[in-house]
């Protein structure tokens, strides 16, 4: 439904005279429409009356007359006729410019648009006229429109479960992989091994893919960005080198290339090396190296990482459980472009979700495929729950501070084995610095629910046995597997 708002130019300023000096903006008299254009999507006509066009174009010459130099006038002493026939495609570009700025600007500060992305606007083919008022118009992604749920008072399950020292030296293997040194190994292959292999991908007799030395850790599952293959373990095994397996996988239904999803592709694996990895000796340098004093602190900031995976799960389940409800009401439908362009970001909040519980990176890297192969579905609900809890931490007047995240930046620092201040730079240049503070406001808002819920402890299913490598490349052969280091990636398991 179609909605008109004619606003007039308006002074509040009483009798205080800071109020006088500080007003500066022009308020525009402009007349908007907008109409429905789909699912979170505003088609809006805005028309600029002539008295604003004349406004800006005064204020231009204004602005030409007091710096231009013309031949045989001081300068801010020519004439206004002279500068606007000298200046008319100048004028005319910064007018343009300046009306277009100054509507956008006024209609996001009167709240009728609370827009996603920039509007979907050609400003080359738009030219204010020389009589009459200037119309424009254009479509743009807005947040959904509905109401905040009821979130006080919540009946949450919260799965339990306390860390051992069991816990604690399965997982400080693992953690020291990272650091690990290959050595060469002559003999057949054995679950734990690492492979050097040239892996080929076909589909109908056609080769799809190619992957040329990449190094693979045997486990039960290999799973890429857009399928798993399941018992590679069992195909590996007793290989050697030069030896060939093959097989088959699936690609994932939400596979990126919409004709390849849910197909049938033959794989075949070379081996070309038979690595074991060789763990890091705990010497002082070395502890340094991660950031702490002795053995024993190594074990109790393991401990810590595990007591933060434990919080992490228990919170991703309560999540789970507060989103299930309060987005049960969230029937409104997503653009599919939206949905697509979010992807990125939806895997990068859970990245970092991660990192702060103090994952491996090989573990990251295993939810990342996940993530991509479910891609559409995943990115759909995560947009849903980032709009629901976007609007209750506006209305809990949630803020992050830079405290907030500095200290997340220092958690992921020591679980990644770098300086805080090279990671901050990382993730600054990245552009992830954002998603970081995104994610941060998002656990704000769903502490607030947490806070306010009631709970019930129930038992916590002790986590399988690692079993998935994964590997930063896909199947079908996306354009950014080339830019992916091969072995620093692929063997941290």
């Amino acid at each position: 439904m179609a909605t008109k708002d004619r606003t007039a130019r308006e002074a509040e300023h009483g009798d205080d005279p800071t109020a006088v000096a500080a007003e500066e903006s022009y308020r525009m008299s402009l007349d908007v429409e907008i109409t429905d254009a789909g699912p979170c999507r505003k088609h809006v006509r805005v028309k600029v009356p002539r008295s604003d066009i004349s406004h800006f174009y005064e204020e231009a010459i204004g602005e030409y007359c007091s710096s231009a130099v013309i031949p045989g006038f001081r300068p801010g002493h020519a004439p206004n006729r002279l500068i606007e026939r000298r200046y008319k495609k100048e004028l005319a570009g910064q007018v343009k410019q300046k009306i277009l700025v100054e509507s956008l600007e006024q209609l996001s500060g009167d709240k009728r648009l609370d827009p996603i992305n920039e509007p979907d606007l050609d400003v080359e083919t738009l030219d204010i006229p020389a009589e009459g008022d200037f119309e424009y118009e254009f479509d743009v992604e807005v947040r959904p429109d509905f109401e905040i749920p009821s979130y006080d008072g919540l009946t949450i399950k919260r799965p339990a479960r306390e860390v051992t020292d069991e816990d604690v030296e399965s997982y400080l293997t693992r953690f020291l992989t990272q650091y690990g040194e290959m050595t060469p190994y002559d003999g057949p292959v054995s679950p734990g091994d690492y492979l050097s292999v040239s892996v080929e991908f076909t589909h109908d007799g056609q080769l799809l893919h190619r992957l040329n030395d990449i190094l693979v850790r045997v486990q039960p599952v290999l799973r890429f960005r857009d399928a798993e293959l399941e018992g590679f373990d069992k195909l590996m095994k007793g290989a050697q080198v030069e030896d060939i397996r093959e097989t088959e996988l699936t690609i994932s239904s939400e596979a990126e290339p919409v004709e390849m999803r849910g197909e049938k592709v033959r794989v075949k694996f070379a081996v070309l090396d038979v690595k074991r990895l060789t763990p890091p000796e705990l010497t002082k340098d070395f502890l340094q190296r991660v950031g702490v004093e002795s053995e024993e602190d190594l074990r109790k900031t393991v401990r810590s990482m595990l007591d933060r995976q434990v919080e992490y799960e228990q919170r991703q389940s309560a999540r789970a459980q507060v989103l299930e409800k309060i987005t049960e009401s969230a029937k409104w439908e997503l653009p599919e472009q939206l949905v697509l362009r979010q992807v990125e970001n939806a895997r990068r909040r859970e990245n970092l979700e991660m990192q702060q519980a103090g994952f491996t990176r090989q573990e990251i890297q295993a939810r990342d495929n996940e993530i991509r192969q479910r891609a559409v579905s995943t990115t759909r609900q995560a947009l849903k729950e980032h709009f629901v809890l976007d609007k209750i931490a506006t209305k809990e007047n949630i803020k992050v501070t830079p405290h907030d995240i500095e200290y997340q930046i220092q958690l992921m620092a020591v679980q990644g084995g770098e300086s805080p201040r090279r990671l901050r730079a990382r993730l600054v240049k990245s552009g992830v610095i954002d998603n970081l503070e995104a994610q941060i406001r998002e656990q704000k808002a769903v502490d607030v629910i947490l806070e306010r819920a009631k709970y019930k402890d129930v038992p916590h299913k002790k986590p399988a046995e690692h079993r998935i490598e994964a590997v930063p490349y896909s199947v079908c052969g996306f354009a950014m597997d080339a830019d992916v280091s091969h072995a620093d990636d692929s063997a941290d398991g």
